[in-house]
């Protein structure tokens, strides 16, 4: 893992939004740290948890990937995911790899610190635990589910969002460094399920209202069905606030640009829309709104946050 000397910068997150802020980050003069949530329990990543009882490593290879600097080959070899095979079948061979250092350390953390330094990592990552644990979350029809993969799948409003054990310790470097940041930026991605399970620990709560950093909230385009349906973007910040315990988020991001109604009716399939700038409740909850051009249509037909307008807009934010 290689430092830079700049200014302290650290993303929370994990699914597919925080690889792509990091990926955009990276390439700017700055101290860059990632806390990446471990509460999956899907696919592969679901699989190994089961049988050698670690933490998440599916969300973790994705942010090695994207602060590494390597030859492409040997990226592609360790986000490769084997189609075919008994016991391979459906296992990207990063998460293999996560698993492996961390049977030879006999740690989580210190195998992520050793495969950093394989793969030339630019900047620090931090599991939120160095430990095997579950999310559950309660409903607002007091229903409660075990396992970030089955909450979606509930499709009801959701109250909150906690560990299974209910006390999970965070890295002490990870607390640490949010208390030294300048800028912390909340990544996009599942609200419930890859954002707020980093930040629902007391020593996280606290490293927040005791920071001096500028705290920016990177909101998802469109909501998502099971998670957010119909939330506005002051609905994202209440629910960051309300599992937080205190009113940390001082600036939300959004892509400011008209959405083409084509893709609007895409994203109708499923049951998402754009969500709403209610600006005045923003205001009102004390959080400044920076609208700008940062979405761009991908490939698959879906509309994600472009890594270098994003990191771009971040940076002039120092």
């Amino acid at each position: 893992m290689t430092d830079v000397n700049g200014p302290k910068v650290v993303v929370i997150g994990g699914g597919t939004g925080l690889p792509v802020l990091l990926r955009g980050l990276r390439k700017f003069p700055v101290n860059l740290s990632a806390i990446v949530t471990v509460s999956d329990d899907g696919g592969s990543t679901g699989r190994l948890r089961e049988d050698l009882s670690m933490p998440a490593p599916g969300d973790i290879r994705k942010v090695i990937a994207s602060m590494s600097d390597v030859e492409p080959t040997l990226l592609s070899l360790f986000q490769h995911r084997f189609e075919d095979g008994n016991g391979l079948s459906g296992h990207a061979l990063g998460n293999l790899i996560l698993a492996g250092m961390t049977s030879i350390t006999g740690d989580f953390y210190q195998g992520i610190k050793e495969i950093s330094r394989v793969f030339n990592v630019k900047g620090r990552i931090y599991p939120i635990a160095n430990e095997n644990m579950y999310l559950k979350a309660e409903f607002e029809d007091g229903t409660v589910v075990r396992g970030e993969s089955k909450i979606p799948e509930v499709n009801k409003p959701i109250k909150r969002v906690f560990f299974d054990p209910p006390h999970v310790q965070p890295l002490p470097e990870a607390v640490r460094a949010i208390k030294q940041a300048e800028l912390i930026v909340i990544a996009p991605g599942s609200l419930y399920t890859s954002i707020v399970p980093n930040l629902i620990s007391w020593e996280i709560k606290d490293a927040l209202r005791q920071t001096n950093a500028e705290t920016v909230y990177v909101c998802n385009v469109m909501t998502q069905e099971g998670e957010t349906a119909d939330y506005t973007a002051s609905d994202h910040i209440e629910a960051l606030h309300r599992h937080v315990d205190n009113p940390f988020v001082d600036s939300i991001v959004m892509h400011g640009e008209q959405i083409e109604q084509t893709i609007k009716y895409e994203y109708e399939k499923e049951h998402a829309e754009p969500v709403i700038c209610d600006r005045d409740e923003l205001e009102k909850m004390g959080v400044r709104v920076i609208q700008g051009d940062i979405a761009d249509l991908h490939s698959d037909g879906t509309l994600k946050h472009h890594e270098h307008k994003i990191a771009n807009l971040l940076y002039e934010l120092l």
